[in-house]
């Protein structure tokens, strides 16, 4: 199959980039070249930039693909500006929107694909939701054949699942307390890209997706304060914790804040029963207290390590601002 990735190189599409070349497909990767991850060898690189459009009409001028995904669009504009570039291009276009779409409270326990998007709380999934709508209308209305993937928490070992990635492992080797919203006993789900990637792939050129959509996520739960203690003991280190409100840390750090109230602080537990019809042998293999060993072992080398010395003195700030209130 020949796909095209717009973006490739992030978090959760480099481990499907990988997995892409793996398994001999003709991958093309559309972006700016600026990231840190390599691509595949294998993988046809084409620079531009998805926000400039005559820029990739250019480049995609002579191509046609079996399927077009877009890792980086995150609002209706742009996949408006998708839609008018991959028409007639391509059998296949998958938008990457987010499980925080769902509805908020959650309406039901697991979450499966047909409950209703809705989150009042937070402006990225209410984006995500715009765009949904958008592409489900053109599919509808103009036959175009969209599929929409929906991941949750997907990490990589660059991504702690604490807000502040090294921040926040410096200060527990400081013995500095972690801020854990809440009581830290909502339940939550975390999955590894590499566990995304293999139910992902499922979806690639697979035209009984067309006009579906998926949510693709390990079956592991647990509390944000097993979160914290798997990551502190795999430190060495003991558990000092602050609990906060999502309301005090919103007033500190506001896209840390509304990600809590928009989706953090609800139980998160997903049915991932229509993923494995299409891939039926599809299991996330890699627990969390695997996955963050690659997440220290990445931050153990010193070229990793960088402080962000204003969120750490703002997570100090709101600590002791709500311990004095």
């Amino acid at each position: 199959m020949k796909i095209l990735f717009i973006g490739g190189t992030g978090v959760i599409s480099s481990a499907c980039s990988n997995l892409c070349a793996e398994k001999g497909f003709d991958l093309f990767l559309l972006n700016r070249g600026t990231s840190f991850r390599t691509p595949p060898a294998k993988a046809k690189i084409l620079i531009g930039d998805i926000r400039d459009k005559r820029n990739v009409e250019e480049l995609i001028k002579n191509e046609n693909f079996d399927a077009v995904v877009n890792w980086i669009g995150y609002s209706e504009e742009h996949v408006k500006t998708d839609y008018e570039l991959f028409s007639g291009k391509t059998k296949q276009y998958i938008f990457i929107s987010s499980a925080s779409a769902y509805q908020k409270p959650p309406a039901k326990l697991p979450i499966t694909e047909d409950v209703p998007l809705f989150n009042p709380y937070w402006e990225y999934s209410q984006k995500k939701i715009e765009a949904e709508k958008f592409l489900t209308t053109v599919f509808r209305e103009r036959g175009f054949p969209v599929t929409i993937c929906r991941p949750s928490h997907t990490y990589d070992r660059t991504k702690l699942a604490l807000y502040g990635n090294y921040t926040v492992l410096n200060r527990m080797r400081k013995n500095k307390k972690i801020v854990i919203h809440g009581d830290g006993e909502s339940k939550w789900t975390l999955t590894n890209a590499k566990d995304f990637a293999r139910g992902f792939i499922g979806l690639l050129g697979n035209q009984d997706t067309v006009g579906e959509a998926y949510h693709i996520t390990s079956d592991e739960v647990l509390t944000w304060n097993q979160i914290s203690k798997i990551i502190s003991e795999k430190m060495g280190c003991g558990l000092n914790a602050a609990y906060l409100p999502p309301e005090h840390i919103v007033k500190y750090d506001a896209e840390w804040g509304k990600s809590i109230l928009g989706d953090k602080m609800f139980d998160t537990v997903f049915d991932n029963s229509k993923i494995r019809k299409i891939v039926p042998d599809f299991k996330a293999e890699i627990p969390y207290a695997r996955g963050v060993e690659e997440i220290i072992e990445w931050y153990s080398k010193k070229e990793n390590q960088a402080v962000d010395e204003k969120l750490d003195a703002l997570m100090d700030k709101a600590i002791a601002e709500y311990k004095n209130n």
